[in-house]
């Protein structure tokens, strides 16, 4: 095969063969009208938008502040700065909390993992100040940190200025922000993520039940965490798996607890309902070849060092087409991981990734004889 057939073009790969008498997609109605200042779904495993109402608002997040806070001293804790076994010393800034509380008592000693579980599942503010005390010293300190974090996964609409959620001028978040933070959370720390499903806790001889009603109501619902100030409203982050697909909802600034987990359950069952993930690509599978000149190899394989999934309407799979763009010259040496092509995936030509291909392997420079052979061959080229 000629060499000019390895470059210079758009490579089309059918990712399914379209069956003309295939059965034709699902028809997608309009999402749910839940009463919600913003709103938001996600795919939590392609991060794929479903369906979203001002997703990008800057509103006051209350307790949803605490999804920040836990995702700081999940950190703290992987990178063994702190333990769960740590006793933290209440101090009185902690227990003068307002509002919820896990009901510490000062000057006592709470381990971090019982002041996760007053934090995650009864939202106790006190729990809040004694943990950002803990990791960081003072509360104003920990809110750095938290802010720190944010601005590194990208949620650009968002400013903490506490720990807990209370208002403070200026502490605010966002739909998007906080389904960018949960996603992360999930992903990130999942032998943690799990404590976001326990129903009750109890400390001090205190039962507190989870404030997110969904625990009960569905069972494919394993977080993450409800909010209410006045000037926030009701709020709910929630996360279902059902099979292998998990979503992630966010709901802002609802009128009452029942508003924000009747939203929340039919934005899950509309995301569940008509759309699908599919696994397209594994980490490491050769998807494609690449022309690599004055190399050792003369092919490079390419693929993607991480799992590709994609979040499409139901029955559609079948209509992907995909295009891969590889430059018409790639010279050597070339790295493992070093992007060489790119990968578009559409659908009835909405474009819907856009994905580097890497070398799977390294492709050093030939030797003299290579690299003079292909200098003569590219004259001709």
């Amino acid at each position: 095969m000629s060499p000019r057939h390895y470059f210079a073009f758009l490579l089309v790969i059918i990712i399914c063969a379209s069956d003309a008498r295939a059965a034709a997609p699902l028809p997608i109605p309009a999402p749910p009208i839940i009463g919600a200042k913003s709103y938001l779904i996600i795919d939590s495993t392609s991060g794929r938008e479903i369906a979203a109402m001002n997703a990008n608002m800057q509103l006051a997040p209350a307790s949803l502040t605490k999804i920040m806070t836990t995702y700081v001293v999940f950190s703290a804790l992987q990178r063994g700065t702190i333990s769960l076994d740590d006793e933290v010393t209440v101090s009185e800034i902690a227990w003068r909390s307002p509002g919820s509380r896990m009901f510490i008592e000062v000057g006592s000693q709470v381990s971090v993992h019982d002041l996760l579980l007053g934090m995650i599942v009864q939202s106790g503010n006190d729990a809040s100040v004694a943990l950002a005390e803990h990791v960081a010293g003072t509360e104003s300190v920990f809110a750095e940190m938290m802010n720190q974090y944010a601005s590194r996964l990208g949620m650009h609409a968002s400013y903490f200025r506490n720990a807990t959620g209370l208002p403070a001028e200026g502490h605010v978040s966002s739909a998007r922000d906080l389904a960018m933070l949960a996603r992360a959370i999930i992903a990130d720390f999942p032998e943690f993520y799990e404590w976001h499903a326990v129903r009750e806790f109890t400390y001090n001889n205190i039962k507190q039940s989870n404030r997110n009603a969904l625990l009960w109501r569905d069972d494919s619902v394993d977080g993450l965490k409800t909010g209410h100030t006045e000037a926030a409203g009701y709020c709910l982050v929630a996360s279902a798996k059902r099979g292998d697909m998990r979503l992630i909802s966010v709901v802002l600034g609802t009128s009452s607890k029942k508003t924000r987990t009747d939203g929340s359950q039919a934005l899950l069952n509309y995301g569940f309902r008509f759309f699908e993930t599919r696994l397209l690509f594994k980490a490491g599978e050769v998807i494609s070849t690449a022309r690599i000149w004055k190399s050792a190899n003369e092919f490079s394989e390419l693929g993607v060092l991480e799992d590709l999934y994609i979040t499409i309407r139901r029955g559609s799979y079948d209509n992907l087409e995909s295009t891969l763009d590889i430059p018409a010259i790639l010279l050597a040496p070339v790295a493992t991981g070093q992007p060489l092509a790119e990968l578009k995936v559409s659908l009835d030509d909405e474009l819907l990734v856009n994905a580097p291909l890497r070398a799977l392997a390294d492709n050093p420079e030939g030797s003299f004889w290579q690299r003079t052979r292909d200098n003569v061959s590219l004259w001709f080229e």
